[in-house]
């Protein structure tokens, strides 16, 4: 008789997934780390260009929004991409490349997160 137990298999999660940032204000004070993760992500929005490019991801149809569509935002392309990257650091954004080109979408599950969080119960 073996001592071995078979363990069930987990599905690997998206190494880019987005995660929720915090609770809402009104639930309870936030610990240290999320006051720091929620400031990255209002840090992150803060800057009109980026708040333009969030918005355009999180309005395109299909929930997803390729560069070559969202780059008209009144910078060069590298400065787009910065501002990209800045988003997917503050955990606003994920990213899929497909081909040359990549695909940036907006987590609902953030949206939803940050939607509560000025909310008051």
């Amino acid at each position: 008789m073996s001592n071995v137990e078979a363990l069930p298999l987990l599905e690997p999660e998206a190494p880019e997934a987005a995660v929720p940032c915090c609770p809402p204000l009104t639930e309870r004070p936030f610990t240290a780390e999320e006051a720091e993760r929620t400031a990255r992500m209002f840090k992150a929005l803060s800057d009109p260009v980026r708040l333009r490019l969030f918005s355009a991801v999180a309005s395109a149809a299909g929930g997803e929004a390729c560069v070559c569509d969202i780059s008209d935002v009144g910078v060069s392309q590298p400065t787009v991409s910065h501002h990209l990257k800045k988003l997917k650091e503050a955990g606003l954004l994920t990213s899929q490349r497909r081909g040359t080109w990549v695909y940036y979408r907006v987590e609902p599950s953030v949206l939803a997160a940050m939607g509560q969080l000025l909310t008051i119960r």
